[in-house]
C-alpha cells in the first residue's frame, strides 16, 4: 500500500426516514470526517476512530441504509498535502465560527445592568464553548492554524465573566427590554411548560417574537437564537422552578395573576406539590384534552395561547356572578 491510510466512510441511505441522512452527516462532522462525494467521507486512520465509524456505519443500516467503513491509500489524487489542506480549512472554519460566537458574547457583557443581566446564560456558554472547544481540538489531526486564537478568544471571555461589573450609567430598562427582537427556540412536541413560556414571551416580553421548534437530534440553534426549555437552554429549570417561573423572574415582570398562572404551571409540569393551586387540575384536564386534539405544535401554540389568555383575564377581572340569576 502505498502512501498514509485512510478511513474512507461510504453510505447510501433511503429517501425515509427524513431525518436520517442529517443525523448520519452530523455524526461523520462531529467525529472530523470530511466529505470527498455526497456518500463518500475520509477520515485519518487511527485506531480509536474506528469504533466511532463503525458506530455510525450501524445508525445508517438500522435506519434502512448500507454503509461500509474502509481502510486504503490514495494512488494519485487526493494527495496526502491536498486532504491535510482541507482538513486545516475546515478547523479553521470552525475555529472561526466559534471566535464570532464569542465576541459576541463579550459585547453582551457591556449590557450588565437591569433587571436580567446576562451573567448567568453566559457562564452557559462558557462551559458549552469549552465543549465545543475541546471537540474541536480531537478532530483537529493536522494543528488548524485558527486554533490559537480560537484558544485566546475563550481565555479572554472567561477572564471578563470575572470581571466586577461596572457601575450602571443608563437609566433602567423596562423588564425584558433586552429580549425583544430575538428568535426563541425549543424542542418539537412542545406540552405545558413550553406552551406556557411562548404564551408569555409573546403576551408579555415581545409581542413580535418568532418561535423556531427543533428536533435537537437533527438540527441545532443559531447562535444569536434564544433557547427555552432544552438542555443548556438560556431559559429551562432553575432549582425547583419551570421555564415559565424563570423567564417570570429574570424578565422582572411583577404580575400577581402572572405569579397565580405560573403556580398553575408548576403544579401541572413538575407535580413536587409546591403550590397546589385549586385550578390546576381542572386546567391540566382541559390541556390534555387540547394536546391529544391537536398533534400538530401550530395548532397547540395556537389553541394554548386562548386558553392561557381566558386563564390570565379570570386573575384579573374574576366572574360576578348574580344572585338568585336563573343562570
Amino acid at each position: 500500500m502505498q502512501g498514509p491510510a485512510w478511513y474512507l466512510f461510504i453510505h447510501q441511505l433511503p429517501p425515509k426516514p427524513l431525518y436520517l441522512r442529517a443525523k448520519v452527516r452530523r455524526l461523520l462532522s462531529q467525529v472530523g470526517a470530511l466529505p470527498l462525494k455526497d456518500s463518500v467521507y475520509v477520515l485519518p486512520a487511527a485506531e480509536d476512530r474506528l469504533p466511532e465509524l463503525r458506530r455510525i456505519a450501524r445508525e445508517a443500516i438500522a435506519g434502512g441504509g448500507e454503509a461500509y467503513v474502509c481502510l486504503g491509500s490514495f494512488v494519485e489524487h487526493p494527495t496526502r498535502e491536498e486532504l491535510s489542506a482541507a482538513f486545516r480549512r475546515a478547523r479553521n472554519h470552525d475555529y472561526r465560527s466559534l471566535v464570532a460566537r464569542i465576541r459576541g458574547w463579550s459585547a453582551r457583557l457591556d449590557r450588565r445592568s437591569g433587571a436580567s443581566p446576562p451573567e448567568g446564560p453566559l457562564r452557559l456558554r462558557l462551559a458549552q464553548a469549552r465543549k465545543t472547544l475541546d471537540r474541536l481540538r480531537r478532530i483537529d489531526f493536522f494543528a488548524a492554524p485558527e486554533r490559537r486564537e480560537a484558544e485566546a478568544s475563550l481565555a479572554r471571555f472567561a477572564a471578563r465573566l470575572e470581571e466586577k461589573p461596572p457601575p450602571a450609567r443608563r437609566p433602567r430598562k423596562r423588564p425584558g427590554a433586552d429580549l425583544a427582537g430575538r428568535t426563541w427556540v425549543t424542542r418539537q412536541g412542545i406540552q405545558v411548560d413550553r406552551i406556557a413560556s411562548a404564551w408569555l414571551i409573546r403576551r408579555f416580553i415581545d409581542p413580535d417574537a418568532r418561535f423556531r421548534l427543533i428536533d435537537p437530534n437533527v438540527e441545532e440553534p443559531q447562535p444569536e437564537e434564544l433557547r427555552f426549555d432544552m438542555a443548556d437552554g438560556d431559559f429551562a429549570h432553575e432549582g425547583d422552578r419551570c421555564t415559565f417561573e424563570t423567564l417570570l423572574l429574570r424578565a422582572g415582570i411583577e404580575d400577581k395573576a402572572l405569579a397565580r398562572v405560573a403556580e398553575i404551571v408548576h403544579e401541572i409540569d413538575i407535580k413536587d406539590g409546591k403550590f397546589r393551586p385549586q385550578e390546576a387540575r381542572g386546567v391540566e384536564q382541559l390541556l390534555l384534552g387540547m394536546l391529544a386534539a391537536n398533534p400538530g405544535d401550530e395548532q397547540r401554540l395556537e389553541r394554548g395561547f386562548a386558553l392561557l389568555d381566558d386563564l390570565y383575564r379570570s386573575f384579573t377581572r374574576p366572574l360576578r356572578t348574580t344572585q338568585g340569576g336563573s343562570g
